[in-house]
């Protein structure tokens, strides 16, 4: 089983409109609200791969209640600790016409050391059963950045392998825990090292009309050797379009997907979920980078986050080209 932890879930709130009037009254053709954060992200695309997964964290109030019920129709595995504070929610405004999006994220409930204690119950309680586990997310207020790494060190003390996807001090504290894969995207990378990590070029990907900065691939390795030496045992640096960069003991990979259109919210999760999926089942690193790729690009094709088609996957993993990466083009 694959324990996914999830300390500051939400339920998302899609309004989709033809043209939004900024500054007048808007009547959505349609709402939709689901469960959401990168934890049921990560969890749901577990569940459509076919893993058994179990998803652990904290909710509460009306959203919280909503978010359990949801995740119940949906038959996703879930244990929370209950929280005074309502759970969160984040809100899309879908412009249509615009081809726009602007999101709106409430920030997390408090969160108390009693209600924090009751989670750390739960998830001791899942550990004996569980393969691998994933740290995915921000963390609510009332948590201390020292959280993930605290559960990292927990895990490790039952033998069992950690995924850590977060930002900032959580992710720094987390990183020296040692766990076993640690996934940050280029910003991330970026805030957590202190490296310029694109070179100031434009580049485009093939089938692409759209132009970005590049990546300067030898100073990305050379960032992600500096979190393996920090304690990470792995590190996966998704790099949307240009695909993904892994560093590991075995070696490294480069892995491209074709390039698609669509949504990129939720396929650094994907990436995640294949992953974390690789890790419990111990696969070759070649096969967990394509795999990984392949699935953030069918993540990215799909109009929901923590959703991809079967076979927008099944194209991607026969398009993705895997390269061995060495360790003397790091800068």
């Amino acid at each position: 089983m694959i324990l996914v932890v999830a300390l500051n879930p939400a339920l998302d709130v899609t309004h989709r409109l033809g043209q939004v009037e900024w500054a007048g009254v808007n009547r959505p053709d349609a709402v939709h609200a689901r469960p959401g954060g990168k934890g049921l992200n990560v969890a749901r695309v577990l569940q459509a791969l076919g893993a058994d997964v179990l998803l652990a964290g904290l909710a509460g109030g009306h959203t919280g209640n909503e978010l359990r019920s949801a995740l119940g129709t949906a038959d996703l595995p879930a244990v929370f600790a209950e929280i005074s504070g309502d759970t969160r929610r984040t809100f899309a405004i879908v412009d249509s016409d615009r081809a726009q999006t602007a999101m709106f994220n409430e920030p997390g409930p408090l969160v108390t050391e009693a209600e924090y204690a009751a989670f750390t119950e739960l998830f001791a309680r899942a550990l004996p059963r569980s393969s691998a586990v994933v740290l995915s997310g921000s963390l609510p207020p009332g948590l201390p950045a020292s959280t993930y790494a605290d559960l990292i060190a927990v895990a490790a003390q039952a033998g069992i392998p950690a995924l850590l996807d977060t930002s900032g001090e959580a992710l720094r504290l987390g990183v020296a825990a040692g766990p076993a894969i640690v996934k940050p995207n280029l910003p991330e990378l970026e805030a957590m090292t202190g490296h310029l990590l694109r070179d100031g070029a434009t580049a485009t990907t093939a089938g692409e009309s759209e132009e970005r900065e590049a990546v300067s691939w030898p100073a990305v390795c050379a960032a992600a050797e500096d979190l393996r030496n920090q304690g990470a045992g792995a590190v996966v640096v998704t790099l949307g379009a240009d695909g993904l960069l892994a560093i590991t003991g075995e070696g490294g990979w480069v892995a491209r997907p074709q390039p698609v259109s669509g949504n990129p919210t939720g396929a650094g999760d994907a990436a995640a979920a294949a992953l974390a999926q690789g890790l419990a089942a111990g696969t070759p690193w070649a096969d967990r980078a394509r795999r990984a790729a392949a699935l953030g690009a069918a993540a990215a094709a799909a109009a929901v986050a923590g959703e991809f088609a079967p076979e927008a996957y099944e194209r991607a993993l026969a398009a993705v080209q895997v390269t061995s990466w060495e360790r003397s083009k790091c800068h």
